[in-house]
């Protein structure tokens, strides 16, 4: 990033959340719940993202673990899972303002996937960097909705 991008200080706020893609949810909810005592927070179908996915709280950092389980192999969770199997699919990074953070993003020649937010996690605003212009890691920005 050019000294002119810094100089507006960061577009990040903390670690909204890590996304692990899962076959199966419940299985997944229950290991991370005997492994590491971790509770759902919040559980929701995102139709549009085509995954059922569950938000497991990190203590009380604010952080979570985020599990996604495709609704059909088409999706790109199912995608994912069928390319590299259960694992690490993203990390999200918070936003105060998602418009003027992949404005930003956009300046330094990174492209987002999409042209304009979408709705992410009880109601919270979302888009993706591309993993190509990220070090190969997608990454999320998460503008925190009112049930986030």
């Amino acid at each position: 990033m050019g000294s002119a991008q810094a100089a507006l200080g960061p577009i990040i706020t903390r670690i909204d959340h890590v996304g692990i893609a899962v076959a199966d949810l419940d299985e997944a909810v229950a290991f991370y719940a005997r492994a590491f005592g971790l509770a759902v927070v919040h559980e929701e179908v995102n139709e549009e993202q085509g995954v059922r996915e569950a938000m497991l709280a990190v203590g009380k950092s604010g952080s979570c673990i985020q599990l996604l389980a495709p609704l059909s192999p088409d999706s790109p969770i199912g995608k994912f899972l069928d390319r590299s199997g259960p694992g690490i699919q993203q990390i999200a990074y918070g936003v105060d303002d998602i418009g003027a953070a992949a404005d930003r993003l956009r300046a330094a020649g990174v492209r987002l996937l999409y042209d304009a937010p979408k709705t992410g996690t009880a109601g919270s605003l979302v888009n993706f960097a591309h993993p190509k212009d990220c070090g190969g890691v997608l990454i999320e920005l998460v503008q925190a909705g009112p049930g986030h």
